[in-house]
């Protein structure tokens, strides 16, 4: 390809809605324009690298048995409310109707669609197990859209659903998809680790997620160096501090003026924050979105509070949940703004937090103003609705399985898989007929990638962008080597790069040829914005039968002649092309 005919425009300035890196570059290098907050079109350079990346998803998923259909992401209504999600995913699902009323979303995800095709056609053990997939848009309503493809609102994405007889079969089918996962991320050069994670609106009894690190993803991950311990931090356990043997001493109330913080507490008592007790107060709604009740949660004063747990404990969808006008909470319940504690509450449910029921002799606010109470003790003092683990763990905190000090990294999560169970299959009537001729309900998994989050993921890759531009792996680069004229026009020039080009394309190399009529500096600044993995130079030397050769990964330019430039690139393409 010629890059005078070809649609391509680059940025020398940072576009003002980019905020980090990956974004900038994408944008700089023209592979995406925005056309709406969270929306964004692909140029012929980035869908390039995207068709790649699906290609590599493909080979995976074929490698392992699954078979490529597509559905429409036009989903009714009936479906999801087969399954009970209709109501239940929530204001992120982009709902409509057609000219007749009937109500229709545009596919957030696709497990009913997928359960409905494989009830309707399979009836029998004979046919299991089997596992269908598609790459194809979905659509989630962000309420904020940031970061480019990594939190928007029409996305690619490639989900896998596996169909089994029982938990055993399900079991091979989701190790199957772990290995093709590892497979994928690996050829499309990410550094990642899989982690055990939440399963979310999706459901189901277990989920890893596949997290790309990097300085700036949305995701926490804890890890231990120690043993095998990895997960988000929304799912991280947290190891209870050791219980106290001590006496229980008597309950006194303590004037506290203007300690509304745990700090302050503590300080004007003289205490550590771990001998407090933090109150953080919510009001929870319906499905319907209508008020349901006030909830008091209770962890210990230096522990910060985990969400995701605390909305798994209360049985909540994340977004059924938010912070207490504490006033209007105080009227109802007896809570204090700065001063609450589990005791003296009414008409709300309490949640505490495992660790605190085996600790003595704690500080709590009084639900009274400038007051609270030291010597707090559970079971003499207060009681509570439900006793679960929502601390979240810290980086330092101790490994649940091993003790040792856990570490914390971000990073972008790229893909996730999930035992399903029958979570779907019987609300739905996905069943098959065992060899006894007995109706039994399939066992499912879900597997799902962003392969738009990979695209840009994969140069926030710290080995895969630098000051200059992006640096991509030659898997996914949109092409493998680009030729630098720098005087097109010129008859020696232009007849050793046409050599180049045509002795490349013929071995299965993908050649750019930059002939635009462009200062050399321009073309340089080009080669390296856009990520082309070797450069061959083109210039004086030509006359020589001399070019220059770079790798875009290098700083090192080397003179060679034409045909060692040719079979260095061949060499290095069929050696690093298959990722």
């Amino acid at each position: 390809m010629k890059l005078s005919k070809s649609f391509f425009k680059t940025l020398r300035e940072v576009p003002t809605e980019a905020e980090i890196p990956s974004h900038i570059l994408l944008l700089r290098a023209g592979m995406i324009k925005k056309t709406a907050a969270g929306i964004y079109s692909y140029m012929p350079m980035g869908w390039r690298v995207v068709r790649k990346i699906e290609d590599i998803v493909r080979e995976e998923m074929d490698a392992q048995g699954a078979q490529e259909i597509a559905t429409s992401v036009l989903q009714p209504s009936e479906l999801w409310e087969e399954s009970g999600r209709w109501a239940a995913y929530g204001p992120e699902m982009w709902r409509l109707k057609d000219r007749s009323g009937r109500p229709f979303c545009l596919g957030p995800t696709a497990e009913e669609v997928f359960t409905e095709i494989i009830r309707n056609d399979v009836n029998s053990y004979r046919q299991l197990p089997l596992m269908i997939y598609q790459i194809t848009d979905k659509f989630r309503d962000e309420a904020r859209p940031r970061y480019g493809m990594m939190r928007s609102r029409n996305f690619i994405m490639k989900d896998n659903y596996s169909f089994d007889r029982d938990p055993e079969g399900l079991q091979v089918s989701y190790d199957k998809m772990f290995e093709a996962y590892t497979n994928v991320f690996n050829r499309c050069g990410l550094t990642f680790r899989p982690v055990e994670a939440d399963n979310g609106a999706i459901g189901g009894s277990g989920s890893h997620e596949f997290t790309a690190l990097c300085e700036f993803g949305e995701s926490e991950i804890a890890y231990c160096d120690n043993c095998d311990l990895a997960a988000t931090v929304e799912k991280a356990a947290c190891v209870d501090a050791p219980a106290d043997e001590c006496e229980m001493l008597p309950l006194e109330k303590k004037f506290t003026p203007g300690t509304k913080s745990i700090e302050d507490v503590a300080n004007y008592l003289g205490l550590e924050q771990s001998q407090t007790i933090k109150a953080l107060l919510f009001i929870t709604y319906d499905e319907e979105g209508n008020e349901k009740e006030y909830v008091a949660a209770f962890i210990r004063g230096d522990r910060e509070l985990n969400m995701t747990k605390l909305t798994n404990a209360l049985g909540l969808r994340e977004f059924d949940i938010e912070f207490a006008d504490e006033e209007k909470m105080g009227e109802k319940t007896g809570c204090v703004g700065g001063f609450t504690g589990p005791m003296h509450l009414h008409d709300c449910k309490i949640v505490v937090d495992s660790e605190l029921p085996r600790l003595r002799n704690l500080c709590a606010g009084a639900c009274e103003t400038d007051h609270h109470y030291v010597n707090v003790n559970y079971g003499r003092d207060y009681t509570c609705d439900i006793i679960t683990d929502i601390k979240t763990l810290k980086e330092g905190d101790p490994c649940p399985i091993c003790g040792s000090p856990v570490k914390h990294a971000r990073g972008v999560e790229v893909g996730q898989i999930f035992k399903l169970g029958t979570k779907y299959s019987v609300p739905m009537g996905a069943t098959f007929k065992d060899e006894n001729q007995t109706d039994k309900p399939m066992w499912m998994g879900c597997y799902g990638i962003g392969v738009s989050r990979t695209f840009q993921a994969i140069i926030d890759m710290p080995e895969n962008h630098d000051d200059n531009g992006i640096i991509w792996p030659m898997s996914v680069a949109p092409y493998h080597v680009i030729i630098t004229e720098v005087k097109p026009g010129d008859e020696v020039q232009d007849q050793v790069c046409q050599k180049i080009y045509d002795e490349l394309t013929s071995r299965g190399v993908e050649v750019l040829w930059d002939d635009r009529d462009e200062r050399p500096g321009v073309k340089f600044k080009d080669a390296d914005l856009i990520g082309i993995p070797i450069r061959i130079t083109v210039g004086k030397l030509a006359p020589e039968g001399k070019v220059e050769f770079k790798l875009r990964r290098e700083s090192d330019r080397y003179d060679m002649t034409i045909e060692e430039a040719i079979e260095h690139s061949a060499d290095i393409v069929n050696r690093e092309k298959r990722g």
